[in-house]
């Protein structure tokens, strides 16, 4: 009589380990009502995700108060609002658009503060100019002039071009670059008192940082135009003092773009890619509507007057406005950035990308610094609120897992690599059960030294349904104990399976 015994467990499809899993949409409902009605209108006008719409209004945020106001957290620790945001989607998907919709309100009230300030302008260059001419007539006068004259119009020459030099003409307001040059934005932020935003719908500030015109990376203005610490710069012909940069980086870009960033030497190792909140939204090009419905014109006035608003409201101020936290909302901080903390210990979520992880929390005190001000007419009077800390607090998990993708993409966790090799291997192979010794014999000892360092590997490749491990048999003697043997996936050793 035959035992009875189980049939082995049907395989399922097995998870492409470059595949990117369930990532949350863009959490809309987290935003103010008038960005939120603003963001889904766009989306459906243009059939594109909300997620880039959403990312671009965060950036756009960014723009009007980046440099005016700060997040007083606790003790010493005060965050800017300004963020680096980058979002991936392949072409097709009406990158532009949707920047030109979001971003659009921003050039308006650009050309308001033009208008308000040309007057200023032209007075201090005019002032400028006839301080000038008066200086350079008292030298001459003083060169003409004999004896203890002279004496006295040259102090006179001295102290007309001293006054002439302290005359400061303002430099036109400007808010948005393009894919401007790290010397042209160190300017551009030294003329605009320390804020400046660079929003594009292409990739090319990348190369532009990566040296493509200097033939070396450039990125002092851009980190530190992110943490807001001190940048100097004293080169020929120019010497620039910014005391708290605030830069802004809203970008669209493709998914390739991404991976190339992640190969330019020095990116990553000082941190220009920590800095960065990602996107990478599944493309609706093949399943977009044809006949969609237009941004209703209430929304988008809405949207342009509140977002110009607060444009206008900061503009003009020289110290910025301090948000401080409810006790209530430290209260839901703290609990966030324990919650973080347990992450980024070994074997946490964010464990291979400590640098970018150490950041998130920081990024979500920024974000909701960005939404209560976009809440609230002067918002500054008032402190933030738990509610506004969970709300940014959700932002920042769907940029966490968004992050997690893209890190992915570039290459960022060892062990996903590592299995890539493994999984090479058993298709070379067609092996039906393999044995982790044999896997450890057979592959290369630089990328694998110890058998220790398959474990992680032969982990993900069981998590996304490659291999299943087997009972492992009983140990008799004294002898080493049996290696650990795994099924393989029939795809993997059998034709057409």
């Amino acid at each position: 009589m035959l035992a009875a015994f189980d049939p082995p467990p049907v395989w399922d499809e097995p998870v492409p380990l470059g595949a990117v899993r369930m990532l949350p949409e863009f959490p809309v409902d987290a935003l103010p009502g008038w960005v939120a009605d603003m963001v889904a209108a766009v989306a459906e006008e243009t059939q594109t995700p909300a997620d880039l719409a959403g990312c671009t209004a965060l950036a756009a945020l960014s723009t009007a108060a980046g440099g005016r106001a700060v997040v007083d957290v606790r003790g010493g620790w005060r965050e800017p609002v300004n963020l680096y945001v980058a979002v991936a989607l392949p072409p097709a998907n009406r990158k532009s658009a949707v920047f030109a919709r979001m971003t659009g309100p921003l050039l308006k009230a650009e050309q308001v503060m033009d208008e308000n300030a040309i007057g200023a302008i032209v007075e201090a260059e005019t002032t400028a100019r006839l301080a000038k001419a008066a200086a350079e007539r008292a030298a001459q006068k003083a060169a003409g002039a004999d004896g203890g004259k002279r004496d006295e119009l040259t102090a006179e020459a001295v102290a007309l071009a001293q006054a002439a030099e302290s005359i400061a003409v303002p430099a036109r307001p400007q808010l948005v670059a393009d894919d401007a040059t790290p010397e042209a934005v160190t300017s551009l932020l030294a003329e605009q008192r320390g804020r400046l935003a660079v929003l594009s719908a292409e990739g090319g500030i990348f190369d532009i940082i990566a040296g493509r015109y200097s033939g070396t990376p450039n990125m002092e203005v851009f980190l530190k135009g992110h943490a807001g610490d001190l940048l100097k710069v004293n080169r020929q012909g120019r010497r620039e003092y910014i005391e708290h940069p605030a830069l802004t980086m809203g970008l669209a870009v493709q998914p390739a773009v991404l991976e190339d960033i992640a190969r330019v030497k020095g990116f990553e190792g000082r941190g220009l890619l920590a800095r960065f909140l990602y996107s990478l939204p599944v493309s609706l090009v093949g399943r977009r509507k044809i006949l969609t419905d237009p941004v209703p014109e209430q929304v988008a006035d809405t949207y342009a007057q509140r977002l110009g608003a607060l444009v206008l409201a900061l503009a003009d101020w020289t110290d910025p406005a301090v948000l401080p936290l409810t006790p209530d909302a430290n209260a839901a901080l703290v609990e966030r950035q324990e919650h973080t903390e347990r992450r980024l210990a070994d074997g946490g979520l964010l464990a291979h990308v400590r640098n970018w992880g150490g950041k998130v929390d920081g990024a979500s005190v920024r974000i909701a610094g960005l939404l209560h001000l976009a809440a609230h007419e002067q918002a500054w009077t008032r402190p933030i609120d738990a509610d506004t800390v969970r709300a940014a607090g959700r932002i920042g998990d769907y940029f966490t897992h968004h992050a997690l993708a893209v890190f992915d993409l570039m290459g960022a966790d060892p062990a996903r690599d590592r299995a890539r090799s493994v999984l090479d291997h058993l298709r070379h192979r067609k092996a039906t059960v393999v044995s982790k010794r044999d896997l450890f014999t057979g592959l290369s000892r630089a990328e694998f030294p110890t058998t220790a360092d398959l474990d992680p590997a032969l982990a993900l490749l069981e998590d996304h349904g490659w291999i299943r491990a087997e009972p492992g048999p009983e140990r008799r003697g004294r002898g080493r104990p049996p290696s650990p043997r795994y099924e393989t996936h029939p795809s993997l050793h059998t034709p057409g399976a």
